[in-house]
């Protein structure tokens, strides 16, 4: 764990949504550029906060200027359940003052390499960059029970090392394609928020946090943004076994 790191432990999921969703009103009001650039998160945990946001904040967050992207997503159609698109439409950018042209999503249903590359092309354009590293100001990651984060899963741990800005990988046991940011995009990141709840998560956080051996091997793990800050918000379930 880098020296720019920071975990805040909340009693509940709810709380842990509440605790991002203030820090992103902050982040984005304290900003003063014209444009924010923020990734999100597909999973159950970032759907609680959407609902957060649109209740709490549709009229403070300054949605105008904000644009989203995101950090993974299935290679189904924007309609299909398993879409994170989908899921975001519904719970937080139909009912948010947002520029439908600040919607940056990834085209599931185009063939995955060829939209792997594109979507490439539309980050390295419209984001600034650093180290020729295009920079997010803020990126929202989930964890998976088994370590994975964004759609980089055990046993791809080189897309860390990969020079594209976005790539193909496959889920290891349903054999589902997604197309996933890589890890010289996620850890360029100004900002990471990783939300992690719930008492399946404990024994991979305690891992990670521990810097346990076997930590080397979760996704999650290689997180440490180079530039940025990284802000861990668990709930205390997802923390009982931190020592």
């Amino acid at each position: 764990m880098t020296h720019s790191t920071e975990v805040r432990i909340s009693p509940k999921p709810k709380k842990v949504c509440k605790a991002v969703a203030k820090e992103m009103l902050k982040l984005t009001r304290d900003s003063l550029q014209p444009r924010i650039n923020i990734a999100l998160s597909g999973g159950k945990t970032p759907e609680k906060l959407f609902s957060v946001l649109v209740e709490k904040y549709r009229d403070t967050i300054p949605w105008d200027r904000i644009h989203l992207w995101w950090g993974d997503e299935r290679c189904v159609p924007p309609d299909d359940e398993d879409s994170n698109y989908k899921n975001a439409n519904e719970l937080l950018i139909s009912h948010v003052p947002i520029p439908p042209e600040n919607i940056h999503r990834i085209r599931g249903e185009e063939p995955p390499e060829k939209e792997a590359t594109r979507y490439a092309g539309e980050i390295e354009k419209r984001l600034n960059q650093r180290g020729h590293q295009p920079v997010f100001d803020l990126i929202i990651l989930g964890m998976g029970e088994d370590g994975h984060t964004a759609s980089i899963f055990p046993g791809q741990l080189p897309l860390f090392e990969e020079k594209r800005l976005c790539a193909v990988s496959v889920h290891p046991s349903t054999g589902q394609k997604r197309i996933t940011m890589t890890g010289r995009v996620l850890n360029n990141a100004s900002r990471i928020f990783f939300m992690v709840t719930g008492e399946n998560k404990a024994l991979r956080i305690s891992e990670i946090m521990n810097g346990e051996e076997v930590a080397k091997g979760l996704p999650a793990f290689h997180i440490h943004p180079e530039n940025g800050m990284l802000t861990w918000y668990i709930d205390e379930a997802a923390a009982a076994k931190i020592s």
